[in-house]
């Protein structure tokens, strides 16, 4: 019986705490009936489990029978934990009704890696190493994994893992069943842009006894958007987009003020220094030729996403040996989203990929998106996720059984 076999006869069990935890969603840090749940599902796996002092985080390691004591290997792998501020209206009846939901698919993630540990455990003789399983809140804006580095998941072994997994269902993009991946930058590093303009009040019928703090900060978005096209190369961008506008109170009022806030992707690390003093020139040109003040913030959010090339590699054999060719796909180039997971590959070589996953009712056209209130996935991934997760754990570490620290 292989690892994914073991894994379908868990199937029914993992349907049904993915439906726990998607009827209690949480959202940020503090996530006390999720961790509740894990803790509950990993009882009696032999696990040595802690759990955060800043976040209901849930690390648990599994001791291998075969680790070489003077020599140990570990892997870690992540799921995060964590739902969004969204009202539910997929009509599931476990669908959330206290305001919060798993459109992102976090209560796959969570549920996938109980799975991974209650399959590891049974093999617990053969694994020639360590596991770590990374349960992580607040990746959707709060940087868990941060906190977590933080609290020292990373080395809870008293050294840093030898490589790490995650994996990350999507409803569109991505054919169901397929995990698509690449080498390098797989996701956009991400900031947060914060602009507040101050002018003179004044009526709207003369302007030209104000100061339009509302005309500047519209310049200024624009120029903005002209910016990032002639000052970055056409395959290695930069995206920046305005998702808050707050100004005025009434039409013919000119206001003492604007503030705009915005997201902003890039795909290098080589290019921040260049984009944040281009933003910066951009505003204060602005502001000096409409002669208002302005005042910004630059905040870096999440470093970018990179996949180590060998890890991507060995993910792809690794899939092709448990599913078939065709398993994997090569994603061209990198995804404008990003990912506090970052953080662990910028410490740790390792792997981020995306699974397909839409209800097998939709097509990759039809399926609501992630985030969308109306997104689900198909229960069908769930141990095709746990199989994943473990098989890269006991292949990695049996591969890295026969190389010298």
């Amino acid at each position: 019986m292989t690892i994914l076999d073991e894994a379908k006869a868990l199937g029914d069990d993992l349907t049904g705490i993915r439906a726990r935890l998607h009827a209690t969603p949480e959202v940020g840090l503090v996530l006390p009936e999720t961790q509740r749940i894990v803790l509950e599902e990993l009882e009696g796996l032999g696990l040595e489990i802690t759990t955060g002092t800043d976040t209901t985080s849930v690390v648990g390691v599994l001791r291998g029978g075969r680790r070489r004591e003077g020599d140990p290997r570990s892997i870690l792998l992540r799921g995060d934990m964590d739902a969004l501020p969204v009202v539910e209206e997929t009509g599931l009846p476990y669908a959330s009704t206290n305001g919060a939901m798993h459109a992102c698919g976090h209560d796959f993630h969570t549920t996938a890696l109980i799975g991974a540990a209650r399959l590891l455990a049974a093999h617990r003789d053969e694994i020639a190493g360590d596991v770590v399983f990374m349960f992580q809140p607040g990746e959707e804006g709060f940087d868990g994994a941060g906190v977590m580095i933080r609290e020292g998941v990373l080395d809870v072994l008293g050294r840093r893992p030898d490589a790490a997994y995650a994996l990350h269902v999507i409803s569109g993009i991505v054919p169901h069943g397929v995990f698509e991946g690449r080498a390098g930058t797989m996701m956009s590093a991400s900031h947060r842009l914060v602009v507040e303009v101050t002018g003179k009040a004044g009526h709207g019928s003369l302007p030209y006894l104000a100061k339009d703090p509302i005309l500047a900060a519209v310049q200024m978005i624009n120029a903005l958007q002209s910016m990032l096209t002639r000052s970055f190369e056409t395959f290695d961008p930069a995206v920046l987009t305005v998702g808050l506008f707050h100004a005025g109170s009434k039409a013919n009022v000119i206001p003492d003020d604007a503030r705009f806030e915005a997201t902003v992707r890039r795909f290098s690390e080589g290019t921040r220094e260049t984009l944040e003093k281009r933003i910066g020139d951009v505003l204060e040109g602005v502001a000096r030729a409409m002669d208002v003040e302005v005042d910004y913030e630059f905040i870096t959010e999440y470093p970018t996403t990179v996949n180590d090339p060998a890890e991507i590699a060995f993910a792809e054999e690794t899939l092709a040996e448990m599913f078939g060719e065709g398993s994997f796909r090569h994603r061209p180039h990198p995804i404008a989203g990003s990912e506090d997971f970052s953080r662990v590959l910028a410490e740790v070589p390792g792997v981020f990929m995306n699974l397909g996953a839409h209800l097998p009712e939709h097509t990759l056209e039809t399926a609501p998106f992630n985030h969308s209130p109306r997104a689900d996935f198909d229960p069908a991934v769930l141990p095709v996720m746990s199989a994943t997760y473990a098989q890269f754990a006991l292949k990695r570490l049996d591969l890295l059984a026969g190389s010298p620290a």
